[in-house]
């Protein structure tokens, strides 16, 4: 299954990622923000990205090992960037879920010349004011030091109901392996989300571009999916998705989802 999770040291920055697959283009995805490192759940992320692996080698990275506070998304970006060159990435189709599809973005507009293909889950093209209202709570729960309630509101935001209910015990064990490392972590990362706006250098992305939505969206409404649509919908190279009764964590529920991915960067 999922190779061992290596590190790599670049100028700006060391990032820990992982790779599998065996095709000849190169897939890079970008995981939304999470409670722990999703290095962790590398081997059931290799389990939902099988249908992609013989056509794509997959890389997944995570965000920057020493992570500063402040921490933006332009800087997640950058170090991604950093990471991506390091690597010598070329041409990738790119999957960025949640802040991961902000960073994606960012990275589409800052380096249009490593990107071939963008593709964005349950994302936002800019988080203000109230938008950011849910993040606040969490980072709240995180400063606190309290983890059981953090994941039990992560969940029930991320997942439609009668998937956390299914699987609540789970969230409840997983939370006791949260350490204080990883909830300083979250905090700077979901407090980097705040004040993002690329919305109106979308324009600027050159490459094809794929929106997934959800019309359920817990987090961040369907407000941000409607934004970029509108503001992309001109162009041929853009297409879009909007799911019903998957909430936020769309990618990781809906059963036809790897499926789009695939057909849209093939």
């Amino acid at each position: 299954m999922a190779n061992e999770i290596k590190r790599i040291k670049t100028d700006s920055c060391e990032m820990e990622y992982f790779s599998f697959g065996t095709g000849e283009k190169t897939m890079v995805i970008l995981p939304g923000l999470s409670v722990v490192s999703v290095m962790k759940s590398a081997h059931a992320i290799e389990e939902a990205y099988a249908p992609m692996a013989s056509d794509f080698t997959i890389y997944v990275l995570d965000r920057r090992l020493d992570m500063p506070d402040p921490y933006t998304v332009a800087d997640m970006a950058a170090d991604t960037v950093s990471v991506l060159r390091a690597l010598d990435l070329k041409d990738i189709y790119l999957f960025g879920a949640s802040q991961g599809g902000m960073i994606a973005m960012t990275i589409a507009i800052t380096a249009p010349d490593l990107v071939s293909k963008l593709a964005l889950g349950s994302t936002a093209a800019r988080v203000c004011g109230d938008d950011f209202s849910e993040l606040s709570a969490w980072v709240g729960m995180a400063e606190k030091k309290d983890a059981t309630a953090l994941y039990e509101v992560f969940a029930q935001a991320l997942y439609p109901k009668e998937t956390y209910e299914a699987y609540k015990d789970v969230f409840a064990m997983m939370s006791k392996t949260v350490t204080e490392e990883d909830l300083s972590r979250f905090v700077i990362q979901a407090k980097g989300t705040e004040g993002f706006d690329v919305l109106d250098r979308l324009s600027e992305t050159r490459c094809p571009v794929l929106l997934l939505g959800a019309n359920d969206d817990a987090v961040l409404g369907v407000k941000p999916s409607e934004e970029i649509i509108s503001r992309l919908s001109g162009r041929e190279d853009f297409e879009y998705f909007m799911y019903d009764g998957y909430g936020h964590a769309a990618f990781d529920t809906a059963p036809d989802y790897k499926e789009r991915l695939l057909k849209f960067f093939l």
